[in-house]
């Protein structure tokens, strides 16, 4: 099976998730090796390997994912406290998986980078 179809299974729910939101341009659902307590991938509808692949046409799917993604945080009770949206890029970057995904990540005081 290529990767990124994992994410496109879950989109048309061949395969089970616990999808906590879904409109016609992305999806949002609980990651299952989470690396916080909150650990939601947020992940477009369409296919975009990565965020090298974003243009003109598609570049206000990024937008809606952040919008979707503090929607969540607040639903999620992290908003106040805080938390980290991360978009991995290739190998190197740490992406898994070669399709465009945002992590949201709250609910504990995460490691900084600096």
């Amino acid at each position: 099976m290529q990767d990124h179809l994992i994410f496109k299974n879950i989109i048309e729910k061949k395969t089970p998730a616990n999808i906590i939101y879904q409109d016609e341009t992305i999806t949002a659902f609980k990651d299952i090796q989470p690396k916080a307590p909150v650990h939601i991938l947020i992940v477009p509808n369409v296919f975009i390997a990565s965020s090298n692949d974003i243009h003109k046409k598609n570049k206000w799917v990024i937008a809606h994912m952040f919008d979707i993604a503090v929607q969540i945080a607040k639903k999620e009770n992290i908003s106040q406290e805080g938390y980290r949206i991360v978009i991995n890029c290739n190998k190197n970057g740490g992406q898994e998986i070669n399709y465009l995904h945002m992590h949201l990540l709250g609910g504990a005081k995460l490691k900084s980078f600096s």
